[in-house]
């Protein structure tokens, strides 16, 4: 049974909690898209570095959580309880999901369109980000989504080794044999994985009212 008073018995210790699982999953999501960014790009330039980068991005992803955030301390001369292993693990993940999703996005945006650009004398840098990127955006958004849910879901796994947030209520729930506990971690889990994916999906509507405008045309 779910002991509704164990919440607000328990607020001090939840919002903490919240604040650090947010920092710890949206820290890496940025990390990730700044790097994965300039290395989409290149895998969309260039064959041979797609051949490489997506297959690699694609061999990180498979790696277990749980095991990279043991591998990590000793590759990074931290200790086992700094949260800056999850950070890093998640930074990789983010990584290997957007690099593919960065190349796919911009071999999406329309030949024609990167070459009336060309013509009309925008220059590699300035097409990019002018041109480029912005058409780009809903295929990358897509990807960003799955990216930051699955990061809120991950760093629940960090609990296993002792670092906080959300998933501290879950292990410690089931140490305890308290279900109010576990069912607190579970669902402000899933509550922030749907909001954050909701705010993404108003975000791309909102940076690409062309989209929409498109499929009310059709």
């Amino acid at each position: 049974m779910i002991d509704w008073s164990w919440f607000p018995t328990n607020a001090e210790r939840l919002v903490p909690a919240l604040g650090a699982h947010l920092l710890l999953a949206l820290l890496p999501v940025v990390i990730g898209l700044i790097v994965a960014i300039p290395l989409g790009w290149v895998a969309n330039r260039s064959r041979p570095a797609r051949a490489v980068l997506v297959p690699v991005a694609g061999l990180l992803y498979t790696i277990p959580s749980l095991v990279l955030f043991i591998l990590l301390p000793g590759i990074l001369g931290t200790q086992i309880l700094d949260p800056v292993n999850v950070v890093v693990a998640l930074s990789v993940y983010t990584v290997a999901l957007l690099v593919r999703s960065v190349a796919d996005a911009l071999a999406a945006v329309p030949g024609m369109v990167v070459a009336a650009a060309t013509a009309m004398g925008y220059r590699p840098a300035r097409r990019f980000a002018q041109v480029e990127l912005p058409l780009s955006l809903p295929v990358l958004i897509a990807g960003l989504r799955v990216a930051t849910v699955t990061n809120i879901s991950l760093v629940s796994v960090g609990a296993l080794i002792g670092i906080g947030g959300l998933g501290y209520f879950i292990t410690d729930g089931f140490g305890r044999g308290n279900t109010t506990s576990i069912f607190a971690g579970v669902i402000l889990i899933v509550v922030l994985a749907l909001v954050f994916d909701a705010l993404l999906v108003l975000i791309g509507r909102l940076v690409t009212p062309w989209v929409g405008v498109g499929r009310k045309a059709r």
